[in-house]
């Protein structure tokens, strides 16, 4: 299939004309990008159109001022789905690099699998495109360092899809924790439990189906013939291409943990597990356990693929643990249930188990009295995507900080990086948030970057990153 033909869509013809009128000499690269006026409307290109990319499509789409003038896919199928549901001329691309010369796209959603979102990203911001890119926006560490220093260099937004922080109750929460209605946060949980039992199954390396090019999808990855499970969805079950549920809803969960105690990261991160009861060829662990320690308080991690919890152990999960209560968050919402201020041993009888205990034998707050006061707010996952789609197309008009940014995104995952870099060489290790160095231990060091695969390497090598 044929690349497009390049602006003749006449989308943008009056800011091209301001732009080349008596004003254009005075215009600096930089300040080109932010002629937007109130009635312009974006191009948007999308990269990836599987279950979180056919999501963004529909989003992108209601926006008012937004066209989604092309659509790039590795998977034949998915590419004609997406072209279905866009309409009009949109425009296909086999390769992502070709989409990027469009002059008439101004910004690109990146919704691939997660081991492309880096290069990916740097690549669109090279060239000139905005980018809205999904979690985890990295496969290792460094990979989100050079990320900022290239959107930063050329003057892009970048949006994570962390979307949660544009939900109206994830906002809400956020301003009662830090205006203290929780007292001292001490301890952050976050869990998510499904049994996926008894595992994906062992299918051998194979052809791929028609309408994939395998070579790709594979991108900046290690070489490896086709597999069902190193494909479509199943690609996050293997440390080639994702970190398994660490990565995948760590960055969601880390990042509210981040973005409430405005924290840059841990300073130290341990972590057990394994791939236990799975049977299958996957190699991401299926039961984790994770303990970040930050400045004043703990974050515990727990990810679960082979045993099913009961309700409040769904999706992006925490609960915020205060010196005056705690606050159960989730997409669904929020609600605080305050500490009561009697001491939970009977101190009023001054025994426990029948034997006298030191210590007052009388309190003076009356009966059901509480630290706090108690408070809930409801929430709606997908009005969070809409918003965060809302904010991110407002940034690329105003060239503002959008609330996700690459910085915050890249602190956010590093601290999943840590995770799995502790679970795999199977000590506690050590962070300088600063100087973004694993401290004196240089084998979980060495995991802190990995090589891209050529062509890939020469591309990485052409964005001048340190």
């Amino acid at each position: 299939m044929g690349d497009a033909p390049e602006g003749k869509s006449g989308r943008k013809m009056d800011r091209r004309t301001f732009v080349k009128g008596s004003a254009a000499a005075a215009l600096t690269a930089a300040s080109w990008s932010r002629v937007y006026g109130a009635n312009d409307r974006v191009g948007v290109g999308v990269i990836g159109f599987g279950l979180i990319g056919r999501i963004h499509t529909r989003n992108f789409l209601a926006q008012p001022d937004v066209d989604i003038v092309g659509v790039s896919e590795a998977y034949q199928p998915r590419m004609d789905a997406a072209a279905e549901l866009i309409g009009g001329s949109v425009a296909r691309y086999a390769d992502f690099r070709k989409m990027l010369e469009n002059k008439d796209i101004d910004a690109v959603v990146v919704g691939t699998a997660d081991h492309w979102h880096a290069l990916m990203t740097m690549m669109a911001c090279a060239a000139g495109k905005d980018v809205y890119v999904e979690k985890p926006m990295t496969l290792f560490v460094r990979e989100g360092r050079w990320m900022t220093q290239v959107a930063r260099r050329h003057g892009r937004v970048v949006q994570v899809g962390t979307q949660q922080r544009s939900g109206p109750h994830y906002q809400k929460a956020r301003q009662l924790i830090q205006e203290g209605h929780l007292g001292d946060i001490v301890a952050i949980q976050v869990t998510f439990f499904r049994n996926t039992m008894p595992g994906w199954g062992s299918p051998a390396d194979q052809d791929p189906p028609a309408g994939l090019d395998w070579e790709m999808m594979l991108g900046p990855a290690p070489p490896h013939r086709y597999n069902p499970l190193r494909g479509i969805y199943h690609f996050r079950w293997f440390w080639d291409y994702s970190g398994g549920q660490m990565t995948n809803l760590g960055q969601h969960s880390l990042d509210i943990v981040h973005w409430i105690m405005d924290v840059d990261g841990p300073t130290a991160v341990s972590s057990t597990g394994g791939r236990f009861s799975l049977k299958d060829i996957c190699d991401v662990p299926d039961t984790q356990d994770v303990v970040l320690e930050y400045p004043g308080f703990v974050t515990n991690v727990q990810y679960r693929e082979c045993t099913s919890m009961p309700a409040g152990t769904g999706m992006g999960g925490l609960v915020f643990q205060g010196t005056k209560g705690s606050m159960v968050l989730s997409r669904a919402g929020y609600e605080v249930f305050p500490s009561p201020k009697r001491n939970p041993i009977n101190i009023v009888a001054g025994i426990i188990g029948g034997h006298p205990v030191g210590g007052p034998q009388t309190v003076e707050e009356p009966e059901g009295q509480t630290w706090t006061e108690p408070a809930k707010m409801e929430g709606d996952w997908k009005e969070q995507y809409v918003l965060h789609t809302r904010d991110f197309i407002d940034c690329v008009k105003s060239r503002r900080t959008p609330i996700a940014d690459v910085e915050s995104g890249h602190q956010v995952v590093t601290a999943c990086h840590l995770s799995n870099i502790s679970l795999r060489v199977g000590r506690k290790i050590h962070w300088d948030a600063k100087k973004e160095e694993i401290v004196d231990d240089a084998e979980a060091a060495r995991m802190l970057v990995r090589e891209y695969r050529s062509p890939w390497d020469q591309e990485l090598a052409s964005l001048k990153v340190t």
